[in-house]
């Protein structure tokens, strides 16, 4: 049996993603897979590539043939290059920076007031009505 490490296709139309996926040469591109071993979204900047290097090295030893793209993603991670023999190979691979705090500015008047304000002063008020005719009552 030809085992082929390859992608899988998923997402929209235009919104492309992939799983880098360990299967049987003759089954279908979306088909029935051995393993899922990684995942390509080449939509983002950078790229966002994920690969479980244990599991891409095993299937390489046990001779499954990677395609023209899952190669160069594992040439990118350095993946092929210690499946080749090279131990000082390294992952080459952007990876996007984190997003910042969202941080509001307390020097300009907030918009927004808090819902908790306006009840709570109406309930407080019949409230407070209530507790006095109730204290004269008691008194006369």
């Amino acid at each position: 049996m030809a085992v082929k490490i390859r992608l899988k296709r998923l997402g929209k139309i235009r919104a492309p993603y992939y799983r880098i996926v360990v299967a049987d040469s003759r089954t279908k591109r979306d088909g029935r897979v051995i393993e899922e071993i990684g995942k390509y979204h080449p939509t983002e900047n950078p790229s966002f590539i994920e690969v479980d290097s244990d599991r891409a090295q095993y299937w390489l030893s046990v001779g499954a043939q990677p395609t023209e793209q899952v190669a160069a993603i594992l040439k990118l991670t350095g993946d092929w290059g210690r499946f080749k023999g090279d131990a000082k190979a390294v992952s080459t691979v952007k990876v996007a920076e984190p997003k910042a705090a969202f941080v509001a500015d307390d020097s300009k008047k907030p918009v927004l007031k808090p819902k908790a304000e306006k009840p709570a002063k109406a309930e407080e008020a019949p409230a407070a009505a209530e507790a006095s005719d109730e204290t004269a009552t008691d008194e006369a």
